[in-house]
């Protein structure tokens, strides 16, 4: 049975998603998450390393971590047998929506518009990622899809900085809200670790009740 990403974020509504390079990064960026607050992460599927990513950060046992821009079954496999909590995709494939079923993980498609939501309520998920968030019209377009489909929550993610969190969180469907500024690969490429802690306890106490 597939678990709930309710259950699987444990109350967390911030959703740090990461683009990391190299595993390198993997046991001081968990660090500096943990330290700032962060309870989970998601690691994008966008580098040659992003499984050795998921794998050192789900050793490192501070956070529950999920894989994101999953596009394929493939990756989904891969995603999961690293230690994958959860799944994310940036739009809904079905394919990985029946590989993530299959292994008993949750999955998040992408969502942008009324008729992708639509297809992900008739599928039987009833949380999905609003993406790009921020380019769709932000808050306005949140609401304005969350209005006829009151069973839909949302994870908007994309463009959203630690400014809009409050806006998003204070809408009763949001779940969590995925947020890259707070480690980026600059962030990774520099090693300032302080700042990515610093970054995350200021969000984590923006998502404060």
């Amino acid at each position: 049975m597939t678990a709930d990403l309710a259950c699987v974020l444990a109350g967390s509504r911030l959703l740090p998603v990461l683009t990391v390079a190299s595993v390198a990064s993997a046991g001081p960026l968990a660090d500096a998450l943990a330290a700032g607050g962060a309870r989970c992460a998601e690691v994008t599927f966008r580098t040659p390393d992003a499984e050795r990513v998921v794998k050192a950060m789900t050793a490192h046992g501070a956070l529950t971590v999920g894989a994101g821009t999953v596009l394929t079954a493939e990756q989904a496999e891969r995603a999961v047998a690293a230690g994958a909590r959860f799944l994310v995709s940036p739009g809904f494939d079905d394919d990985v929506i029946d590989t993530a079923r299959r292994l008993g993980v949750p999955v998040v498609p992408g969502v942008a518009t009324a008729s992708e939501l639509m297809r992900a309520l008739k599928a039987g998920l009833d949380t999905v990622k609003l993406f790009p968030a921020e380019p769709l019209g932000g808050t306005g377009m949140l609401r304005a899809l969350a209005a006829p489909f009151p069973q839909a929550r949302f994870v908007p993610t994309g463009g959203i900085g630690p400014g809009r969190l409050p806006a998003y969180l204070a809408h009763p469907s949001v779940l969590a809200v995925g947020g890259s500024w707070i480690a980026t690969p600059g962030h990774l490429e520099r090693g300032q670790y302080d700042e990515i802690r610093r970054l995350t306890a200021e969000a984590v106490e923006r998502t404060a009740p």
